[in-house]
């Protein structure tokens, strides 16, 4: 069972959001990519958390690298559009960021894939989600973070400068632009003792 300690802030709070307009930190990168970030968007983000840590049906995966098999290290769990999902303020979730957006039909968030973090070994390597239109155009990707804080890093694929964004306890950050294509981004080991994360990975449908 994971060890997580509640904030004193948010204890017995119930989940809900939080406004997105007049709120949003938004960063321009470079060639077209760019980044919003809205702290605390989620409000009772541990009530959230406990919910999706003992209900979501969570699975281990392995992926060929080099000449054998490893583990992935996080857990995950997908659901489409058509699948009920786990928590109907996920629903609320997708409803309020293609509100606050307004994307195109073919960019309009569709699913959530959820990965579970359970502590500081557990990580994802850098890439950006190319499958599907994101290869070619513009594709929104937002991420919700729940539980311990930890640093979502982006770099340039061409080199350059890298950003950094401490993200945790219900913040929201959306990649948008051309970010998809020409920047990467990961959630690098640490050896720092840290709590677990979920992290709620809003995507158009057929974007991996």
């Amino acid at each position: 069972m994971l060890s997580y300690q509640r904030s004193l802030l948010d204890s017995g709070a119930v989940a809900d959001l939080r406004p997105l307009a007049g709120a949003v930190e938004h960063s321009e990168l470079t060639e077209g990519a760019w980044v919003d970030v809205r702290r605390d968007w989620v409000t009772g983000a541990d009530c959230l958390f406990e919910q999706l840590l003992t209900t979501v049906p969570w699975r281990a995966e392995r992926r060929p690298m080099y000449d054998r098999v490893v583990d992935v290290p996080r857990l995950v769990s997908f659901y489409a559009g058509t699948d009920p999902w786990p928590d109907p303020l996920l629903a609320r979730c997708r409803l309020a960021l293609n509100a606050h957006y307004r994307p195109i039909p073919e960019d309009e968030l569709t699913t959530v894939g959820l990965c579970l973090y359970r502590d500081g070994s557990d990580s994802v390597a850098w890439h950006g989600d190319t499958i599907g239109r994101a290869s070619t155009e513009d594709a929104l990707v937002a991420i919700v973070s729940l539980g311990a804080r930890r640093g979502l890093q982006l770099r340039p694929r061409g080199g350059g400068p890298s950003r950094r964004f401490e993200v945790g306890a219900g913040d929201l950050l959306v990649m948008g632009g051309s970010c998809q294509r020409t920047w990467e981004h990961a959630v690098a080991k640490t050896r720092r003792p840290v709590g677990p994360r979920i992290s709620l990975q809003f995507r158009p449908l057929g974007v991996t």
